[in-house]
């Protein structure tokens, strides 16, 4: 069997959801782009960090060229010590994506997936990842405190690394990575690679336990293994899993007969169910957000659940009498519902208040985004206020910032109410 090999071609078509609307045009957003981070046994005693950024079509700017639409951005990874005192080492590079319509560089589907390698000494780091639009000169930035595991040790285990799918190139196998690590619970398997390392054969075993943010143990199940002496390569599958919506935690254990562990690593992951924005991972604010289209009675009879599965049973239920297609797993109302819930939490949340509570969040989430916003940020006899204008339905709402906070509340003399209070698709 051809060993893995983990740097090589990625297929840059990943399955994924992102939104990018209107409103997010007007306002200054965020690019959504994923990252993350394995430790794999290096040389010379030192481990090598795979780092793996993968960027949304839809979010960068393309420009129209004689064969398609081009995007073109710069990443940069930069590694410094845990307190952020040296920079140790950095790479730059660039990447390009060619699309041949329109419609690819606006799907949601389609990704950008670029890696690089480190050789580190094991230790604490803090990696700064940034990534800049070469066109729109737009810069977005993460930092994360990052371990890098030591694998001397005989048996040691690899960091995990959840895959999207594998395929073969050339008669080499190579490992799409899922670098979002989103599930769709009831429908994709749980794969997973990683590496075992030991100097010597044995026969051990692998408990495989999934937590979910309840810190409640919803699966573990052990296998015997057989490991030879050097590098082991290991792919497993968990299939036919049901989880909750929501972040999971999967811990990998090595053992033996007996019990004695003798090493773990843990990887976090977020389970959610099909046609829904990976930005939705939490049950229960999902359904206090539903206040701007749901009555009371539906409301309550969601919250009386007894259990948690029947909450999100009563919740999917909900939605999917809202779905003008219920024969397929998408739902247009309920991705646009929760996008513009989310819209209203990057643009709106200040210091006291998440921005879907807020008075614009209302307007937002139920009328969707103003075909016009005059701003007035900084008027000299008036309090900084915003008119939102929507010209098809011939109404103007003035938002006002009576604190000076950025906490804008609607005026009083444009109010949200009878017709104009239903959720607008």
């Amino acid at each position: 069997m051809n060993k893995i090999k983990l740097i090589g071609l990625f297929v840059i078509l990943v399955i994924a959801f992102t939104q990018v609307t209107n409103f997010a045009q007007k306002q200054e957003s965020k690019l959504k782009y994923y990252q993350d981070f394995m430790s794999f046994k290096g040389d010379n005693e030192k481990t090598r960090l795979d780092v793996f950024i993968q960027v949304p079509y839809n979010a960068v700017q393309f420009v129209k060229t004689g064969q398609g639409f081009e995007a073109a951005y710069s990443v940069t990874v930069s590694v410094f010590d845990e307190e952020k005192k040296n920079l140790i080492t950095e790479k730059i590079w660039n990447e390009k994506i060619v699309a041949i319509s329109f419609e690819l560089t606006t799907s949601p589907e389609n990704f950008n997936l670029g890696h690089r390698s480190f050789e580190l000494t094991p230790g604490n780091y803090l990696i700064r990842t940034s990534i800049t639009d070469k066109d729109s000169k737009n810069e977005y930035s993460s930092e994360n405190k990052i371990p890098i595991k030591e694998l001397i040790a005989s048996p040691s285990l690899s960091d995990i690394m959840l895959i999207s799918r594998r395929t073969v190139v050339e008669g080499n196998s190579k490992i799409i990575p899922n670098v979002s690590r989103n599930i769709v619970t009831d429908k994709d398997p749980l794969s997973m690679f990683y590496e075992i390392y030991s100097d010597t054969s044995a026969n051990l075993f692998i408990d495989y336990e999934i937590i979910d943010d309840q810190e409640a143990q919803v699966l573990k199940t052990s296998e015997k293994i057989n490991i030879k002496a050097g590098n082991n390569q290991i792919f497993h599958n968990i299939d036919s899993l049901t989880l909750n919506l929501g972040k999971n935690l999967l811990k990998i254990t090595l053992r033996d007969s007996s019990g004695k562990v003798y090493d773990a690593s843990v990887k976090s992951f977020v389970s959610r169910w099909a046609g829904v924005p990976v930005t939705l991972t939490d049950l229960d604010k999902a359904v206090d957000q539903m206040i701007y289209l749901a009555n009371p009675e539906d409301l309550t009879l969601i919250n009386s659940a007894d259990t948690r599965q029947e909450k999100a049973k009563r919740f999917v239920a909900f939605w999917k009498k809202q779905d003008p297609n219920p024969a397929d797993d998408f739902n247009p109302v309920f991705n646009e519902y929760y996008n513009r819930v989310n819209q209203a939490n990057e643009n709106f949340t200040t210091y006291s208040l998440e921005g879907w509570r807020s008075d614009r969040g209302m307007v937002l989430i139920i009328l969707g985004s103003p075909d016009n916003i005059d701003r007035h940020p900084f008027e000299y006899y008036a309090k900084p206020y915003e008119v939102w204008q929507y010209y098809n339905l011939n109404k103007q709402f003035l938002f006002v910032d009576y604190t000076g906070f950025g906490d804008y509340r609607l005026d009083p003399s444009t109010p949200l109410y009878g017709d104009l209070y239903r959720f607008r698709y």
